[in-house]
């Protein structure tokens, strides 16, 4: 997400960090590029020129001017700016109401409103502690119901029963009485996806909510539509009083324009994004973190977060106490390290995080991927558990048969070996702890960052 938006801005920004003073010409010139940046992320229009017109104001006063470093200033307020533009703090879902609480998810067709509606599902019950029972109002697109009722199979929630042959209306008004029966903490209403000029569409899902008062109506919205996403979320506000965005499709979106829009045109915060297709891939969204990965500096509170969700603690206990008893690091247990980030997104998922990636050229980025890993695990599958456990046994015959076994060929099984062998070194280092400790160090400079990542040396 936001990569072509991270260079443009980081670049625009680079030639201005270092100088001790800033001209009228120079801010200018640099506003200039953060225009064009903007515009080529297909950020709305009036958000750029707002944007730019409170950049320019800032920049040309007193904190800049009087600033020691000025350039590092002129950063630190478009970092600012970023985060005004897409809603200063992030805005959780409203619980505090009778339960069950309702929520009811509408948007465009092939949105991602179903998978949306379980990733909330699983979010809800593990964040929050909540009984969640989800039900489906799509009776117009085929295997809706039964791709929900899939979903909370997954996820661990109540599937509320509905059918093709039923009113949307009488279908959530059944849930909701369902969900009072079962004594369910939260209900989300899947609604079928309308265009916002189908007026007829948009009719039922006034009906809907007025049968079932909704505590909250989220809009779920793919982010890769730019601009067009704030400009329907409008019209679908002005239809059903939204009270939240979801963006999804984020780790597809190299551009940002909607999250840059969304909040500055609807007036209505972002407060979740979606980004891959797993169960557990929607974040709470953090202007805070999003302004620093747009500029380059990563966001390592995230990262950490996904650690703690994601790491098996008792797995990196155990590995643990057995490098602290020096037994040694096993191709078995770089599986796990390998699995566990695959877990926390991937190596895409945690590159995009971490601080200084946007200076990183695309042709670099591009050589680590996340299907070298599923590689990688494949050739430590077809090894025997005798092979996992003493690599050194692995020759010729043996590279032979991992290799045809796994698909690949005998240089990835030495590539392979020699990674676990840098691994191997890398464990020694660190002692103990392998991720943990890991995630613990970025955890340390995190908090030297200060709030939302920004490093104070750059203020």
């Amino acid at each position: 997400m936001f990569n072509s938006l991270t260079e443009r801005l980081s670049g625009a920004m680079q030639g201005l960090r270092g100088k001790g003073r800033l001209t009228e010409d120079s801010i200018r010139d640099a506003l200039r590029e953060v225009r064009v940046a903007l515009l080529e992320a297909d950020v709305a229009l009036p958000v750029v020129k707002d944007f730019i017109a409170q950049v320019r104001m800032r920049a040309l006063g007193q904190e800049v001017t009087k600033s020691l470093t000025p350039g590092q200033a002129l950063v630190k307020i478009v970092n600012d700016e970023l985060i005004r533009v897409m809603g200063e703090q992030n805005e959780s879902l409203d619980l505090n109401a009778a339960a069950p609480v309702v929520v009811m998810l509408a948007g465009l067709q092939g949105s991602g409103k179903t998978t949306t509606t379980a990733k909330l599902a699983k979010h809800l019950a593990e964040a929050h502690g909540k009984k969640v029972m989800v039900v489906s109002a799509d009776v117009y697109r085929p295997a809706a119901i039964a791709q929900l009722e899939t979903l909370a199979g997954q996820v661990g929630a109540i599937f509320q029963p509905s059918d093709v042959s039923q009113s949307p209306v009488d279908i959530a008004s059944g849930a909701l009485a369902e969900a009072r029966r079962q004594f369910a903490d939260v209900l989300l209403v899947d609604t079928a996806g309308r265009l916002h000029v189908d007026a007829e569409l948009m009719d039922e899902a006034k009906a809907i909510a007025a049968a079932v008062n909704p505590h909250e109506i989220l809009f779920v919205v793919d982010s890769m539509t730019g601009q067009d996403a704030a400009n329907t979320a409008r019209a679908f506000d002005e239809a059903l009083a939204l009270t939240g965005v979801v963006l999804t499709k984020t780790d597809g979106d190299a551009r940002g324009g909607a999250a840059l829009s969304v909040r500055q045109v609807t007036g209505k915060p972002i407060k979740f994004i979606g980004a891959g297709e797993k169960p557990d891939a929607l974040q709470p969204f953090y202007p805070d973190r999003i302004a620093s990965r747009i500029l380059g500096m990563g966001d390592v509170l995230s990262l950490v977060e996904e650690a703690e969700r994601s790491v098996d603690k008792a797995k990196a206990e155990k590995l643990a106490k057995k490098i602290r008893r020096g037994a040694g690091f096993s191709l078995e247990d770089f599986k796990s390290q390998i699995e566990q980030m695959d877990q926390m997104g991937g190596v895409s998922g945690l590159m995009d995080k971490l601080p200084g990636m946007g200076q990183i050229p695309d042709q670099v980025k591009n050589k680590v991927n996340d299907g070298e890993t599923r590689r990688m695990v494949a050739i430590i599958n077809s090894m025997t558990p005798k092979e996992r456990e003493f690599p050194d046994v692995i020759k010729g015959s043996r590279k032979r048969r991992i290799a045809n076994g796994s698909g690949t060929t005998i240089q990835d099984v030495n590539k392979l070996l020699k990674q676990f062998g840098q691994m191997q070194k890398m464990m020694k280092k660190f002692g103990k702890g392998g991720m943990g400790k890991m995630m613990k160090r970025l955890g340390q400079l995190q908090k030297m960052g200060g709030p939302g990542g920004f490093n104070p040396r750059m203020r």
